[in-house]
């Protein structure tokens, strides 16, 4: 039975699907796991490891924990005498090098959550939803020195509702991804793929997101683009207004008819309702800096008559 020798390069939870596939599947030799090193995270300030570091010490799957895989002479020497078919890459949050990236025989793929070269770069999921895109999909490149730019070996096509989360859309891409590596070592096998070059002129980008990117403007963004970042950021960073210039975190939220101003907020009927430059938004879940998650209707009757401004972030 053909088997292929392969090198997993991965550290985030989305990573962790792909991972089994490759460990369990019965043609492929997994060489070594690299991931990032443990971190400090929580309260006590504990040190964590990576869910694929997690999964393969479980597994008892050959581990490196490097921040810099470029730097590792010793594995890189070692996988340059094991001699890989290939590298798959997913969700590593590291760049490879050009003596990496020539290791294995057949090349280094890596597994980006879009069609590209649509979003290329570190926040595919998310920029797809804050777009209003209705698909997005699961695309297996092989590795160049430029981010994202390697020609495609494979693309799966997903469909995204229009109600669907961040957080949804991202489990249901980590399993597309799994499937996806697990069509193409199909391919593989059957020696039943060939590569297409990106049209680099379509090329669109996803830059990293950060808390700050979670402000919704009422004053100026339309009830599409308001609800589309309100899921497209849902669970992280998630979004945030200022009422009464206090900071509150906006959860969940649905299109509404009230006729209201741009920013303008009513409070009828015990619903927090909102303008926008085109219409408005019920923002039906909420949490109010310091307090806990609660509805709109109980969140105003907290705060009983007190007549609510949005104000800036400033």
């Amino acid at each position: 039975m053909k088997k292929f020798k392969c090198v997993f390069c991965g550290t985030a939870d989305f990573s962790v699907p792909t991972l089994e596939v490759l460990h369990n599947h019965p043609h492929i030799d997994l060489l070594k796991v690299v991931t990032m090193p443990d971190r400090p995270s929580g309260r006590g300030q504990k040190l964590h490891s990576p869910e694929v570091a997690v999964y393969a010490k479980e597994n008892k799957i050959p581990l490196l924990q490097t921040p810099n895989i470029n730097n590792e002479e010793d594995f890189l020497t070692e996988m340059e005498k094991a001699k890989p078919d290939f590298f798959i890459v997913i969700s590593f949050a590291q760049f490879l090098n050009n003596r990496v990236l020539k290791i294995p025989y057949l090349g280094c793929f890596n597994i980006h959550g879009s069609l590209l070269p649509k979003y290329r770069g570190a926040a595919p999921i998310q920029y797809s939803i804050l777009n209003g895109d209705s698909s997005t999909g699961v695309t297996i490149q092989k590795m160049v020195k430029q981010m994202d730019a390697g020609d495609t070996v494979r693309k799966d096509v997903m469909a995204i509702e229009s109600t669907e989360t961040y957080g949804l859309l991202y489990t249901r891409m980590k399993f597309q991804a799994a499937l996806s590596t697990n069509l193409f070592i199909r391919q593989l096998i059957e020696d039943d793929y060939e590569t297409k070059a990106q049209d680099h002129d379509e090329a669109t980008y996803a830059p990293s997101l950060n808390k700050e990117d979670g402000f919704l403007n009422f004053a100026e963004c339309t009830t599409e683009d308001i609800f589309n970042r309100i899921r497209g950021l849902r669970p992280w960073p998630g979004t945030f207004i200022f009422l009464n210039s206090k900071r509150v975190k906006v959860i969940e939220a649905e299109f509404a008819y009230e006729n209201l101003k741009p920013a303008e907020v009513s409070t009828k009927n015990n619903t927090l309702v909102i303008g926008t430059s085109d219409g408005s938004i019920r923002i039906t879940h909420l949490q109010l800096e310091g307090k806990k998650a609660t509805t709109d209707s109980a969140f105003l009757n907290g705060i009983k008559d007190e007549k609510l401004i949005i104000t800036g972030r400033d």
